[in-house]
């Protein structure tokens, strides 16, 4: 059974149409099609439905794509670290992070990498968090930097750092804050019980991001479920919002200190509950993590202590 076999079943099964598959393999779609038919007829099973709505793997291509996966995989790791000990480091380093992340921590890391490193080429894949777990998963990053949890077993961690979250206010007394909560903007009191936000608007991150979920879960364990205004993809359209008076969101320390919102700062809060998050370096613990990703996380390493 040839490799280039299995590498064809797996991208039509991924791009789930023929027409698309070929075109990424560049090959011509009739001839992948009498490929995959080659591979079915040597295995005496069909892998994949045809129609005119699409592509879609039967019962045993599902059990064949798990296993073909695997291999092409296993090659492409051979191969990569083949190349990396007889030639060296590779060309190209792909990192996954949000919009967020990418602007507030990748440009002082990626400057020194770069400086050290200067033929590798980065390709920066920006997604929700959601997005980056599934790609990460899939091996379609070499590295990814998410915030934890990470629930998916195949994922390794490696920690960069855990930083305090804040409540994130008006500065100025807003008719739906109550007496106390006015009381308190007003005399610029330096921490707060997330309880006293309890009937505040929230403004929130989309279903796609995790520190929607840590916002709700901080609620829920201080007693409330928040009324949530606004949704946002972006945690600084939360901040400018909470700014204008809006409603009240929750923001990461990092976000805090480097972000620049309009002229207008929202009010910032220590929490009683002190509730933290930690971002951590993500990346497909069965598969071949190259120099370029291991050189990555040593030089952010270097520079944290």
């Amino acid at each position: 059974m040839e490799m280039r076999l299995f590498e064809y079943a797996v991208e039509v099964a991924r791009q789930r149409s023929f027409t698309k598959a070929a075109a990424n393999l560049h090959i011509a779609q009739p001839s992948l099609s009498q490929q995959i038919a080659k591979l079915e007829d040597e295995l005496g099973v069909r892998l994949f439905y045809r129609g005119p709505k699409g592509t879609s793997l039967t019962p045993e291509g599902m059990l064949f794509l798990k296993r073909a996966e695997q291999i092409v995989q296993l090659k492409e790791d051979l191969k990569r670290e083949m190349f990396e000990r007889t030639v060296g480091m590779g060309h190209t380093l792909t990192i996954g992070a949000t919009p967020i992340t990418v602007r507030h921590l990748l440009p002082s890391l990626l400057e020194q990498y770069q400086l050290r490193y200067p033929n590798v080429r980065i390709d920066l894949i920006e997604e929700s968090t959601g997005a980056l777990h599934h790609l990460t998963a899939q091996g379609s990053v070499d590295i990814a930097i998410l915030s934890l949890p990470v629930e998916d077993a195949c994922i390794a961690t490696r920690p960069m750092f855990t930083e305090p979250i804040y409540a994130a206010l008006p500065t100025e007394c807003k008719p739906w804050m109550s007496d106390r909560l006015a009381f308190f903007v007003e005399k610029r009191v330096p921490r707060i019980s997330l309880a006293e936000l309890a009937d505040c608007p929230f403004i929130l991150l989309k279903k796609e991001y995790k520190l929607r979920y840590s916002m709700l879960e901080l609620c829920a364990k201080a007693g409330f479920q928040p009324r949530i205004a606004y949704e946002t993809n972006n945690i600084e359209t939360a901040q400018a919002f909470a700014a204008y008076g809006l409603g009240v969101t929750l923001i990461p320390d990092l976000i805090q200190k480097s972000s620049i919102v309009d002229k207008k700062q929202p009010l910032y809060m220590e929490l009683e509950e002190q509730p933290t998050r930690t971002v951590v370096f993500a990346y497909r613990k069965d598969r071949y993590l190259g120099q370029a990703a291991r050189a990555l996380m040593d030089i952010y390493y270097e520079i944290a202590n």
